[in-house]
């Protein structure tokens, strides 16, 4: 049973609906039927959503076959706490425009991506 993923899984999916949430509460107040009407804010907030979309499922799966192969609890905590920390910083970033979150939240998300992806490869090897 992937206990641990099915955490942090549902956790982001949570944090995700919070960003599509935003997302449309943006688009009623700006009256922006698609895309995002030249708002800088609405852009901003698509931009959030999209980033937290290509990044999560990847590095969820990665974990999840991680803990498949019963990796120790701890490293997938870690890897956990890392995706989620990074989402939420980068996502903050994005929404305040603030560089210096959005490349912190990068380089957690990027951390996270690059230890389970090295952690399954050694997994396979050894």
């Amino acid at each position: 049973m992937l206990t641990v993923t099915a955490f942090y899984a549902s956790i982001l999916a949570l944090f995700f609906v919070w960003l599509s949430l935003n997302v449309i509460k943006l688009r009623r107040r700006f009256r922006v039927r698609l895309g995002d009407g030249g708002n800088n804010e609405l852009q901003a907030a698509i931009a959030a959503q999209n980033n937290a979309a290509q990044y999560i499922p990847f590095a969820l799966l990665l974990i999840a076959i991680l803990e498949a192969n019963q990796a120790h609890t701890l490293l997938l905590n870690l890897l956990g706490l890392m995706l989620l920390s990074g989402r939420i910083i980068h996502a903050r970033g994005i929404l305040k425009s603030d560089l210096n979150f959005r490349v912190k939240g990068m380089q957690l998300t990027l951390f996270t991506l690059i230890f389970a992806a090295v952690g399954n490869l050694l997994y396979l090897i050894f």
